[in-house]
C-alpha cells in the first residue's frame, strides 16, 4: 500500500534526540504509518503503530513557556518508551490534531452499545461490532447495521473501565451525551489499551475545556436545586415547573444561571446547555457517591 503524506508543515519541536533543552525549528512529516520531525541536525521517526498516547495542548511544566499550540506523542520503540512535543500555527496544529487521530484510529474494529441508556432508562440495544470513523468534530461508529455518530461538543460525561465480551475482559469506554436533548450513553468496548487511549483522547478533545469551566463555577444550593429540576423534567422546563418557593426568586436564579451560560431559553421554558448538564451530573454523582 502507498504511504502518502497527510501534514507536512514547519513548526517548533522537542524530541530525545534534540541536543536543546528548547524547542527548535523543524519539519513536522506525517504519513498513515509514521511521523517524523526532522531539523537541520537530526531526524526523529516515531512509528504510529508505537503511540499510546496524545496530549492536545498540555505540556510538561519545564516546557510550557514556549509551547502554546501544542501536542504531545508518546510512543513506544525498542521497548523505551518517549515523548515529541510539536507546536505550530493554529490552523497548521488543528489540521495535524485531526488527521493525526484519523491515521492513529484508522481500521480500528470497536464494539459498541448504543444508546445503552437514554436518561435514567436502560435499554435492550445489543452488542455490535463497528469501524471507527473520525470527522472534524464528531466520532462515527460504522457497521453493517446501524451506524451511528456522536458530535463532540454534546459530550458530557466519560469514564473508563472494563467489560466482559465473549468470555474476555476487554477495556472500555462508557461516555454520556447529549443529542436533541436528550442524555443518552454509549459503551465502547475496545482491542486494547492503546486503542482506548487514544479514542478516549479524542472524544475528550472539546469535553475537557468544557469541564475546567464547569470545575471553576461554584453554583448555589439554590441555582443547584433549579438545575436539578430543569434536568429532571427533560432538560427543559417552564419557570411554573422550577418554583421551589417564590417566582420572582425563581425567575432572578434563572437570570443568573443564563448569565453563568448554564441555562438558555428553549421553545416551553429554560433549557439546559451543555456546561448546566455537566453541573448537574457532576453534582448528582458527588450525592450518591
Amino acid at each position: 500500500m502507498e504511504e502518502s503524506v497527510v501534514a507536512d508543515f514547519v513548526g517548533r519541536i522537542h524530541t530525545s534526540d534534540v541536543e536543546s533543552d528548547d524547542p527548535v525549528r523543524g519539519r513536522v512529516l506525517l504519513s498513515q504509518r509514521r511521523l517524523v520531525l526532522a531539523t537541520t541536525d537530526v531526524r526523529t521517526t516515531v512509528p504510529l503503530s508505537g503511540v499510546f498516547d496524545v496530549v492536545v495542548g498540555t505540556v510538561p511544566g519545564d516546557l510550557q513557556s514556549f509551547f502554546s499550540d501544542s501536542v504531545t506523542v508518546a510512543y513506544e520503540r525498542g521497548g523505551t518508551r518517549s515523548t515529541v512535543l510539536v507546536e505550530g500555527e493554529s490552523d497548521d496544529m488543528e489540521r495535524f490534531t485531526r488527521v493525526l487521530f484519523k491515521a492513529l484510529l484508522r481500521d480500528v474494529t470497536v464494539t459498541v452499545r448504543h444508546p445503552a441508556k437514554v436518561g435514567g432508562r436502560v435499554t435492550d440495544a445489543t452488542d455490535r461490532t463497528a469501524k471507527v470513523s473520525l470527522s472534524p468534530g464528531a466520532i462515527g461508529f460504522v457497521g453493517t447495521d446501524d451506524s451511528f455518530s456522536v458530535d463532540l461538543s454534546t459530550v458530557i460525561d466519560y469514564d473508563r473501565t472494563d467489560r466482559t465480551l465473549a468470555g474476555k475482559r476487554r477495556p472500555a469506554l462508557v461516555f454520556r451525551h447529549v443529542p436533541e436533548n436528550r442524555t443518552v450513553t454509549s459503551i465502547v468496548t475496545v482491542p486494547d489499551e492503546r486503542a482506548l487511549n487514544v479514542l478516549g483522547r479524542y472524544l475528550r478533545l472539546e469535553y475537557e475545556e468544557v469541564r475546567t469551566e464547569v470545575e471553576e463555577l461554584d453554583p448555589t444550593e439554590e441555582e443547584l436545586e433549579v438545575l436539578v429540576s430543569i434536568y429532571s423534567a427533560g432538560g427543559e422546563a417552564s419557570v411554573s415547573q422550577v418554583v421551589t418557593g417564590d417566582a420572582t426568586r425563581t425567575s432572578m436564579i434563572l437570570d443568573s444561571l443564563r448569565e453563568s451560560g448554564l441555562v438558555v431559553d428553549g421553545e416551553t421554558g429554560a433549557t439546559l446547555t451543555r456546561k448546566g448538564r455537566m453541573v448537574v451530573t457532576t453534582y448528582l454523582e458527588s450525592v450518591n457517591s
